[in-house]
């Protein structure tokens, strides 16, 4: 893997930082140090995508044929670098980064043709229906059911923790077509109609009081079994597939977003008299996170390699999900404690995107707590920290 940058890897930066200057507007910049959960506002992340999408640079990692860029690996990272720079809002993941992948990997023909170019476009919002109330990091313990009934399924069941449901008018879901032999092998992987007759939407507030999380209901929903994605009863080898790339993220990308605010709002904090970036404790944390970053980025490339060269993310992205979660929360927890008293107030409307209401203490501080609160889920979600570290024990060390 060669990460040295050649004259047009040069000319490519700067290309993107021309074009990330006019296209990154205020409201966006805006949008993107406001946000305090897990994910973008949907607004700005859907007004990036649309001026993302009519450059033809919405999926990057996508194969050319499907709508990707056709960049080098070097450019892949450099604008994932830029991005960041230009303080661009993040990208909703579910349609680009987990549902279009799963598509080209195992979609039909049909399928790729109606769903890939909505995907770019943003015309559809997806949601992932894995998790229920009693299958969790036992997902195949899933109940949800979808009987066969002609040319369609009806399904009957749960399911939650499900982001932005409350935004998505598709979402793809595990569901249980058979109760014979292994868990496992009796589930199937189905696109369904969020707007279909039956699908009910009910919203789980977090502890950083954000509307990101739904329980999802079905009550004899009709599903065409064209929304079938692989065989019946295989659909744990889609869900396989698609979770490597769920978890494999470009992680590194907001650690050293999140390092480069703290170390500004450090500027701005005084200890005996001198900023605290002078203070040999802060400046020691400071550095241990930033070499971890460092290396999480180091093996992320690695990934985006083998990305490039048409092989899977593989088991390394469960390694990377559970470092750079990690990682995440020791950098949350340094912005709370340089943020110090200003960590204390409550003031949601300071964090609407698009409201001017002046924050209680420096700007660079109102969104520590919220985001704090919000990625403890990160070491949960998608499968938690032990589970990524037992995949990594028995496939990759062969414990």
């Amino acid at each position: 893997m060669d990460m040295n940058l050649s004259a047009g890897d040069d000319a490519f930066r700067a290309d993107m930082r021309a074009f990330l200057a006019e296209a990154v507007t205020n409201d966006l910049k805006d949008a993107a140090r406001k946000r305090i959960s897990l994910w973008q506002d949907i607004d700005s992340a859907m007004e990036w995508q649309r001026i993302l999408h009519a450059k033809g640079w919405a999926a990057p990692d996508w194969p050319e044929e499907y709508g990707g860029t056709g960049w080098t690996l070097s450019q892949r990272h450099i604008f994932a670098q830029e991005c960041t720079r230009a303080e661009a809002p993040a990208l909703i993941p579910m349609s680009l980064r987990m549902c279009g992948p799963m598509l080209i990997g195992y979609g039909t023909d049909a399928q790729k043709a109606h769903y890939l170019p909505r995907i770019l476009s943003g015309e559809d919002i997806w949601c992932q229906g894995y998790s229920e109330p009693s299958a969790g990091s036992d997902l195949a313990s899933l109940a949800t059911s979808a009987v066969s009934d002609g040319d369609d399924y009806i399904v009957n069941g749960a399911k939650i923790w499900t982001s932005y449901a409350q935004y998505a008018n598709m979402m793809f879901a595990l569901v249980r077509t058979s109760t014979e032999g292994k868990k496992q092998e009796g589930i199937s992987f189905l696109l369904i109609d969020m707007k279909a007759p039956g699908v009910t939407v009910q919203p789980i507030i977090n502890i950083a009081s954000s509307h990101e999380l739904n329980h999802v209901f079905f009550e004899d929903v009709r599903v065409p079994k064209a929304n079938r994605v692989g065989d019946e009863n295989d659909g744990w080898s889609v869900a396989k597939y698609l979770l490597e790339f769920e978890r494999f993220a470009i992680g590194s990308v907001e650690l050293r977003r999140n390092l480069g605010r703290i170390e500004a709002l450090a500027k701005l904090t005084p200890v005996g008299g001198a900023p605290l970036t002078t203070e040999s404790g802060f400046r020691l944390r400071l550095a241990r996170l930033k070499i971890e970053t460092t290396a999480i980025e180091i093996s992320e490339q690695r990934v985006l390699a083998n990305l490039s060269a048409g092989k899977r993310p593989g088991p390394v992205s469960s390694m990377l999900k559970a470092a750079s979660s990690n990682v995440l929360q020791q950098v949350d927890t340094l912005g709370v404690e340089v943020a110090g008293y200003y960590a204390a107030p409550f003031q949601p409307e300071a964090l609407e995107p698009g409201v001017n209401t002046p924050p209680v203490g420096p700007e660079q501080a109102i969104s520590f707590v919220p985001m704090y609160l919000s990625n403890r889920a990160r070491t949960i979600a998608g499968g938690s920290a032990e589970i990524q570290r037992s995949i990594v024990a028995k496939v990759m060390l062969g414990l």
